[in-house]
C-alpha cells in the first residue's frame, strides 16, 4: 500500500483565469463529478465558499481538500503584504483541513494576459531573486506554524518556470520550510521534458500535478504564438492518458522515493469542448489500469 491519495483539480469544470468559463457549474456540480469518478478530493478553486460551507458539501461526499493556490507577490509588493495575505490563506486552509499550500509567484506574469506565453516570459533579477528567496522562506515558516506545507509552483508564464529556475529556487531556500510542486505539463510545455526536474529535485517534491500535453497542438500554439489562455482553450492540455507523456517512470520515480501525499489530476480545458465528467473518468481509468498495478512492484523497483 502507498501513502499515495488522488485528486482532481477543478479547473476542469471552471477557470479562474477566465471565470465565464464554466460558470453554470455549480460547486454542488462539481464535487458531486468529483465523487462520481471516484476521486479522494480536490483543491480550492476560486469560486469555492467558506470554509463552513465548503466543509458540509465535502463530508456530504467524504471528499477530502489538498491544498489551494496563492498568489504571491513578494517582488512587487514586499514581504509584509505577502506575510499578511498568506496568514489568511494559511487560517482558510486550516479551516477546510488541507494539507499544502501552493505558492506561486506572480510579479511580472503572464499567464493571465494575451501575451506569448512561448517567447514573453518574465525574468527576475540578482536582487529581486534575493528577495524572492528570502521571502518564501518566511513564508514556509508561517506555514509551518499552521502545519502547513508549502509547495511552490513552478508555472509557465512566471519568472520561476524552467529546470534551471527551479534549480536555483531550490538551491536559495531552505529545504526545511520551502517545497516543491512538480506539474508534469509545465515542465513539458517548458522545456520538453518532465524527467530531469523530477529526478534531481525528489527530495524536495510534497506535491504533485499530473497533467498530460497534446504535443501536437502544443507546438501549433508555439508556432502561432499563443498565449498560456489561448493555448489551453486551443486544448494544449489534457487529463492523463490522453496526450504525449508518459507517466509510468514519472509515477515509478515517485513509488521508488516513497513519496507520501497528493497526486492531483489537472487540465485545464474548455468544459463547452471537454465534457468535465467524461475527460475526469477517463483520468481515473488510466490511473486505475495502468498506474496503480505498479504499486505491486514497489519492491522491486526499489
Amino acid at each position: 500500500m502507498t501513502n499515495i491519495a488522488w485528486g482532481i483539480a477543478p479547473i476542469g469544470w471552471r477557470n479562474d483565469d477566465i471565470p465565464e468559463i464554466g460558470a453554470e457549474n455549480t460547486l454542488s456540480h462539481v464535487l458531486s463529478d468529483i465523487a462520481v469518478a471516484d476521486y479522494a478530493g480536490t483543491e480550492v478553486g476560486g469560486f469555492f465558499p467558506e470554509a463552513e460551507v465548503l466543509n458540509k458539501e465535502l463530508e456530504l461526499r467524504k471528499l477530502r481538500i489538498a491544498g489551494k493556490w496563492f498568489s504571491s507577490y513578494i517582488i512587487r509588493d514586499g514581504i509584509e503584504d505577502a506575510e499578511k495575505a498568506f496568514r489568511k490563506h494559511c487560517e482558510y486552509l486550516n479551516a477546510v483541513n488541507a494539507d499544502v499550500a501552493v505558492v506561486s509567484e506572480q510579479t511580472y506574469s503572464i499567464q493571465g494576459t494575451d501575451k506569448n506565453v512561448f517567447a514573453e516570459k518574465p525574468f527576475f533579477s540578482d536582487e529581486e531573486w534575493g528577495r524572492l528567496c528570502s521571502g518564501l522562506d518566511l513564508l514556509g515558516k508561517v506555514a509551518h506554524e499552521y502545519e502547513l506545507k508549502l509547495v511552490y509552483h513552478h508555472h509557465m508564464g512566471t519568472g520561476i518556470q524552467t529546470l534551471e529556475e527551479v534549480d536555483r529556487l531550490m538551491r536559495n531556500t531552505d529545504q526545511n520550510y520551502v517545497n516543491l510542486l512538480y506539474d508534469t505539463g509545465h515542465i513539458y510545455v517548458s522545456d520538453d521534458e518532465y524527467m530531469h526536474l523530477l529526478n534531481k529535485h525528489i527530495d524536495r517534491i510534497k506535491h504533485v500535478h499530473f497533467k498530460d500535453v497534446r504535443k501536437d497542438e502544443k507546438e501549433e500554439c508555439k508556432k502561432e504564438g499563443k498565449s498560456f489562455l489561448q493555448s489551453f482553450l486551443a486544448g494544449m492540455f489534457t487529463v492523463p492518458g490522453d496526450g504525449n507523456i508518459d507517466f509510468i517512470p514519472v509515477y515509478k520515480k515517485l513509488l521508488a522515493s516513497g513519496y507520501e501525499g497528493w497526486i492531483i489530476i489537472e487540465a485545464e480545458q474548455d468544459p463547452n469542448k471537454a465534457h468535465p465528467l467524461e475527460y475526469a473518468l477517463k483520468g481515473k481509468k488510466y490511473i486505475d489500469e495502468t498506474l496503480l498495478p505498479l504499486n505491486k512492484s514497489l519492491t522491486s523497483i526499489q
